[in-house]
């Protein structure tokens, strides 16, 4: 298998000093899944462009380690077709002679962290064949789950003095805010969450939070910001590394956000770096806009948090549900229910046997197969999940709300490829679950909202009436009334502020 490598990864991987350390946990990858990395001749034509003749021939020496391609494949007229529609400079025109490597199947992925190579790769439907770093170390784990030699804990928090300052992880961090030491210092007694890798204890992520008043000044960001609770993402890094840290931080802003009640979410931050520029991309995602810039021309991102609802934008309104939204009890075996939703943990299981991340634990964006016959629910529509065991031992547990129903899937790898990130079943069970019988199954992609802080099991279902009695269990997807919802949220003792009404 050969993995063509984008100008930028190179250049990061190759440079004398290597910040990007997500960059080396991919090429650590590479070779343990038998990947040959490859060069694109335009590549090292911009590597000569430099002007210092040493780095020139110190990146010469480094790519002989590559296999090269050297004469670069006539553009295809789809390729050419897309290109003229997107491309705009050079740099672009470049790209596309990239893409068109993996579109002529001279190589079998391009990895590259450029949304606009992503973008034409799914005009021209290769987008299964090029990868961010993250998308492919997720493919990787998901296809080599025996090569997975280090483990990442589980979210901590932290008091900074505790936190190792001298990690490499915050080398970029340093670079790019003076002061960033006596900073770090200053906030010693105050606690930011972070995820290690177990192996060796360093850092993969750091998120600190802090709630502003409607006095904060706010003169240095331009246009200026109007009196309002604001949540201030102070410190967010995450390296890629497969696991969807980012994802998981993202839960952990969005609760922290209505738990103190803000009108709103911000950010600053700066679009030097590819970390920086992913992290951009990602809150951009879940619904933060470009509001303007500090006096340093560091950017700022608002999220808007006021309670609202939108099916067609489901994200940009996370965590917030309608109450007004058909609701149905969905059955998850015991098996799957804490993999698949580690928040909602029992008390009758062991926080030590999920104190490790895995991919599925730690995204909002969850995956449930079924065969379950009508009704099916519609995207807003609200998910009640049940873990299924009976009277006294079946409890309902989590609260989800419905993204995506996908029925066509054109074949059995691209069910795979749907399924993938954010499904608890690993991919030799997925493709059981695909030949299990004739009739395929289809698949529900909900965002998991909210944990009950109360469980109540199935006697406590039917003697409020949420059941009809013990043959009534759960099964496919079962319809409650909006009464019986509101029910459930009383009986479970739920903090309603993520509902709107």
């Amino acid at each position: 298998m050969k993995a063509l490598l984008d100008t930028n990864i190179i250049i990061h991987r190759e440079a004398s000093k290597v910040i990007n350390q997500d960059i080396g946990i991919l090429y650590r990858w590479l070779d343990r899944a038998k990947y040959t990395k490859c060069i694109h001749s335009l590549t090292k034509s911009e590597i000569e462009k430099y002007k210092n003749q040493q780095t020139i021939e110190t990146f010469q020496i480094k790519l002989d380690s590559y296999e090269h391609i050297e004469i670069p494949s006539p553009l295809q007229a789809e390729v050419l077709k897309v290109s003229n529609k997107i491309d705009v400079n050079d740099n672009d025109k470049n790209d596309t002679q990239l893409l068109n490597e993996v579109f002529v199947g001279r190589v079998d992925i391009l990895i590259t962290e450029d949304k606009k190579i992503h973008k034409k790769a799914t005009e021209l439907g290769v987008e299964n064949k090029v990868f961010t770093i993250d998308s492919f170390l997720e493919k990787t784990f998901a296809e080599h789950p025996d090569l997975v030699n280090y483990k990442v804990l589980n979210v901590q928090k932290l008091k900074f003095g505790r936190i190792n300052l001298s990690d490499d992880f915050f080398t970029s961090l340093k670079e790019d805010y003076a002061g960033f030491d006596k900073w770090f210092i200053k906030k010693f007694d105050e606690e930011a969450y972070i995820t290690i890798n177990s192996n060796n204890g360093l850092l993969l992520s750091f998120l600190y939070l802090k709630v502003e008043g409607t006095e904060e000044d706010y003169k240095n960001i331009h246009p200026i910001f109007l009196p309002k609770k604001r949540l201030k993402i102070g410190t967010f890094k995450v390296i890629n590394n497969g696991f969807r840290l980012g994802e998981r931080f993202m839960k952990i802003i969005f609760d922290n956000a209505l738990k103190n009640e803000v009108d709103e979410i911000y950010v600053t931050i700066f679009d030097k770096r590819n970390e920086q520029r992913r992290l951009i991309y990602l809150l951009e995602q879940w619904g933060f806009v470009l509001w303007g810039k500090k006096d340093d021309d560091e950017l700022v991102y608002v999220r808007d948090f006021s309670k609202k609802t939108d099916d067609n934008h489901l994200k940009e309104c996370y965590p917030f549900i309608s109450r007004d939204k058909e609701c149905f009890i969905v059955p998850i075996y015991p098996d799957y229910h804490t993999e698949l939703l580690p928040d909602s943990i029992l008390n009758t299981e062991s926080p030590e046997d999920f104190i490790e991340d895995f991919p599925h634990r730690n995204s909002i964006s969850k995956i449930y197969v079924s065969r379950a016959m009508t009704p099916h629910p519609k995207t807003g529509d609200i998910l009640i999940f049940y873990r299924t065991g009976g009277y006294y031992k079946g409890v309902v547990s989590t609260i989800g709300v419905v993204d995506e129903i996908k029925y066509d899937f054109k074949d059995e790898d691209d069910f795979i490829l749907y399924c993938r990130k954010g499904s608890v079943f690993p991919e030799e069970q997925l493709r059981a679950m695909w030949h299990y019988r004739s009739s395929k199954p289809f698949v529900v992609r909900f965002l998991y909202v909210y944990s009950f802080p109360h469980r109540i099991n199935m006697k406590e279902l039917i003697d409020l009436k949420v059941l009809s009695g013990i043959n009534d269990s759960p099964r496919g997807f079962k319809p409650i009334t909006k009464e019986q919802f509101n029910i459930i949220l009383k009986a479970t003792k739920s903090d309603e502020s993520f509902i709107v009404d």
